[in-house]
């Protein structure tokens, strides 16, 4: 060739250097070949097209197998496909060996293999190694053991009967893949189709409920317990003349049916149909046998597990409640979530209890009702049951009036009782949160029996965890006291019960786990489903694996959320609108006499009021004056003392303002305390970090007050 003249045509270089080209489509099941490729594969040459079948015959057994792996194989790894192929003649007798070398795509929606390649002949396979064995995409041996570990595997991760016969639909056996499938079930004397692939939605109409005593081959494996395989159409007319029509129009070859047994039963009839001539040799039988096993205890263990689901889901379903009616001025969402092991049954519950004595339900206003969260120990079949005792004796207890301390108090002796009567090692308690609440204004009366405190996200996104005085878990002392706790949900105030499992879930502790949730209630913007849906998706969705806890346990447990909103001004549950001089945030805490240990109490709430107060020093000054106030009031008098903090104002002109209210008629007097002394620092304090303070006798009793002006703005005189 000189310079300047045209390349000749690819076709006229390939046939110089003997190289065939040839085009394979798995979804048109044809190859298409050139001259040069059809005499390679000992057929005249001349361009053909040919069909699977007849590609297959020209092709040794064990190479056809060989190239189904290594297709799938360059698929995945985006590489050449290269195999060496034995080509046979009529009487099975080796006459060449071809190296083929191509590149596969795969079509997802047709799910077919699309492959153009070429064929050249090569010298004989090297020394000790059969031909075929060598590609450019690695040692790939698609051997029938593979084969079987591969189904074997797939077939045990299958959940449900639909995942089970998806899998079997996809199994590429070696060399003789079939392109339609029907898994056949007994129900009584009849016939059933469990499933079926590679048929059109309505064609197996005439094989449902068909009679085990009809003259059809997965009829007669039912009944016999022994496979059938028909290896050519005319085979199957002569042996089952009268069910013939009905398999006919499918355009099948061969067919195999082989029986689905379990522990010695047969449960059922697979069939596999070809559409191209399948011998059925002892070693392709032998891989449908043992298909069939592995389809048939996969079909046992779905069906099993999807019986346990629908027994589980309902057992929940009817043990836990609905919300009931809309309650006027407020909002009530609840969201529960089972453990994802085992049989997905646990002790988390939650209800809404409406109360006897409360005013009439109108227009303008609401009857009271009861919120329960709770735990039992637990995620087994007794803890459900438990559960659902517990809750009903909770319901009969608040129908009958009581207060919530008292509706604890017996709930705690019935559950003592229970684990008494059954005089079992395995005890179980129960943790408990009980509030009555009162839509028209607000307040709610709290009784806590071991469980986690409610927490309440203000009108400004604010999220407070608020601090009840609480007793034992339910069941441990049935004479255990439950004190009272008084709150109040603000217009536009949120109020959330959670179980642990909330803030537990993805190996967090209650701490980090709180921090997690909280951003959540901060952060989110939308009506109360949609904060409840943000809030499981947030602990339990797959972002919770972006976040994970530092605990290394990393099992799961049940989850019950329950939200109550308080309508704002707008009507909404959000901020209210043009509030008249409403407190961006508030906190109110009592102290008893006998409860020195809620000053801490405060001291936490005081803090999470200012989380986001831009001075720390004006933050732990706040708290120091606090501390001191709270204290004098329980050493110097003989009284309880009140909280109440607010914050007021707009970010960089917010004001703090804390007042402690006791009983007693003594006001706090400037004291100079020596060096040594322990105390009479109080006031002194207060005059040296308090921006303005003052005392304001109140008739009986006094307030001490002191407040507080952000340092980044001129606060407010």
């Amino acid at each position: 060739m000189r310079a300047g003249e045209p390349l000749p045509a690819v076709g006229e270089v390939l046939a110089s250097l003997a190289t065939g080209l040839w085009h394979w489509s798995t979804a048109t099941g044809q190859v298409t070949v050139d001259a040069e490729a059809a005499r390679l594969l000992g057929l005249p040459a001349e361009g053909t097209v040919l069909s699977e079948a007849q590609t297959r015959a020209r092709l040794h057994p064990v190479d056809w197998n060989e190239i189904t792996g290594v297709v799938q194989l360059a698929v995945a790894e985006g590489t050449l496909a290269e195999v060496r192929i034995r080509i046979m003649d009529e009487q099975g007798r080796i006459i060449r060996v071809v190296r083929s070398r191509s590149k596969p795509s795969f079509d997802p929606e047709e799910r077919a293999y699309e492959l153009i390649g070429t064929l050249q002949e090569v010298t004989e396979p090297r020394p000790g190694t059969p031909a075929g064995r060598t590609a450019v995409t690695g040692d790939w041996r698609r051997s029938r053991e593979a084969f079987l570990l591969d189904a074997g595997r797939a077939l045990a991760e299958a959940r449900s009967t639909e995942e089970v016969l998806r899998v079997a639909a996809g199994l590429a056996m070696p060399g003789f893949s079939p392109d339609g499938l029907a898994v056949f079930g007994v129900d009584g004397d009849r016939l059933t189709i469990i499933g079926h692939h590679g048929q059109l939605p309505g064609d197996e109409g005439p094989f449902t409920h068909m009679s085990v005593d009809t003259d059809y081959p997965a009829a007669e494996v039912v009944r016999t317990g022994r496979a059938v395989y028909l290896s050519s159409p005319g085979q199957y007319k002569e042996r089952y003349p009268l069910t013939w029509p009905l398999a006919a129009h499918f355009g099948r070859e061969s067919w195999a049916f082989v029986p689905l047994t379990v522990a010695g039963r047969t449960m059922g009839a697979w069939m596999a149909a070809f559409t191209h001539p399948v011998a059925f040799t002892p070693d392709e039988r032998s891989v449908l046998t043992t298909v069939a096993r592995m389809l048939a205890q996969a079909l046992t263990r779905a069906g099993a597990a999807e019986t346990q689901r629908e027994l589980t889901d309902g057992l929940q379903r009817s043990m836990l409640p609905t919300l009931g009616p809309e309650i006027p001025g407020m909002t009530l969402a609840a969201r529960y979530i089972p453990t994802g092991g085992g049989l997905q049954v646990g002790g988390d519950w939650y209800d809404m209890i409406p109360l006897p004595g409360g005013t009439s339900r109108t227009e303008s206003g609401g009857g009271r009702f009861a919120l329960v969260i709770g735990d039992v120990q637990g995620h087994d079949v007794r803890a459900a049951g438990l559960m659902g005792q517990l809750r009903i004796a909770l319901r009969a207890y608040a129908a009958e009036g009581h207060r919530p301390d008292a509706v604890l108090s017996r709930a705690s002796g019935f559950l003592h009782g229970i684990n008494q009567a059954e005089n079992d090692t395995d005890l179980r308690f129960a943790t408990c949160l009980y509030i009555e609440v009162d839509p028209v204004t607000g307040v709610l009366e709290t009784a806590r029996a071991g469980h986690l405190d409610p927490a309440v996200r203000m009108a400004d996104g604010t999220v407070m965890v608020r601090a009840t005085a609480g007793g034992l878990p339910l069941g441990i002392d049935p004479a255990a006291d439950y004190p009272t706790t008084r709150l109040v949900l603000e217009p536009g105030e949120a109020l959330m019960l959670c179980t642990d499992g909330l803030l537990e879930t993805g190996g967090h502790d209650l701490d980090t786990g709180w921090s997690r949730v909280r951003a959540i209630l901060e952060g989110h913007e939308g009506n109360l489903e949609e904060l409840a849906d943000a809030l499981v998706q947030a602990v339990h969705g797959p972002s919770s694996h972006h976040t994970p806890g530092p605990l290394a346990d990393r099992r799961g447990d049940d989850i019950a959320v329950l939200l109550l909103s308080r309508h704002g001004a707008d009507g909404g549950c959000g901020p209210a609108a043009a509030p008249v001089r409403t407190p961006v945030r508030r906190t109110m805490l009592t102290v008893a006499q006998a409860e020195p240990e809620r000053i801490a109490v405060g001291r936490q709430q005081l803090r999470e009021l200012l989380h986001d107060w831009p001075s720390d020093d004006q933050i732990d000054s706040a708290v120091l004056l606090l501390s001191e106030t709270l204290t004098n009031v329980l050493v110097h008098t003989d009284a309880d003392a009140l909280l109440v903090a607010e914050v007021t104002g707009t970010p960089g002109e917010r004001r703090i303002r804390v007042e402690v209210t006791d009983s007693g008629d003594d006001l706090p007097h400037r004291r100079h305390p020596g060096e040594l002394a322990s105390s009479g620092r109080g006031l002194v304090l207060i005059e040296l970090l308090a921006d303005t303070w003052g005392v304001a006798p109140r008739g009986e009793g006094k307030t001490i007050w002191f407040e507080l002006y952000e340092a980044d703005g001129p606060g407010v005189p």
